[in-house]
């Protein structure tokens, strides 16, 4: 059996380590290399949120009854990574190598910061009061329609 912390933890490595390689192609000013990558960390991202978003927080919102708790933190949260998100294409498109380091950097404290709280605490907790039905739910996210390019 594969844990939600498992599945949504691995899944965060993937997104870390397209950042990393989508990061050093910018740094490197190799821009269509750095654009494809970030292609793909941008996909991968919003892939993972919609997983969350769709099936993860309303289970266990459902399941608790607390839709105001850390559910809620985590949407505010992916909401400023979206608007980064948005700002770092922009970045990339127009080969600007320093607007994209400077946002990159403050999306990595954040999904960084973000990351810990999913796999300490929310992930962990959704185990917990998901119970038997985690196993439903991880299948369910990985029914989401992941839109990377393959």
């Amino acid at each position: 059996m594969n844990t939600i912390l498992e599945f949504l933890g691995s899944d965060h490595r993937v997104c870390d380590d397209l950042f990393a390689s989508a990061e050093a192609a910018v740094a490197q000013k190799n821009w269509d290399s750095a654009r494809e990558l970030f292609g793909r960390f941008q996909a991968a991202t919003t892939h993972h949120f919609a997983m969350e978003e769709t099936v993860l927080f309303p289970a266990f919102e459902t399941r608790t009854g607390m839709s105001a708790g850390p559910t809620q933190v985590m949407r505010m949260e992916h909401a400023q990574m979206r608007d980064l998100l948005q700002g770092m294409q922009q970045a990339v498109t127009a080969a600007d190598q320093n607007q994209f380091l400077g946002l990159s950097e403050t999306l990595n404290m954040l999904m960084q910061q973000h990351n810990l709280k999913e796999e300490n605490m929310l992930y962990p907790m959704s185990d917990r009061v998901l119970g038997v039905d985690s196993d439903s739910v991880i299948r369910e996210m990985e029914g989401v329609a992941d839109t990377r390019p393959a």
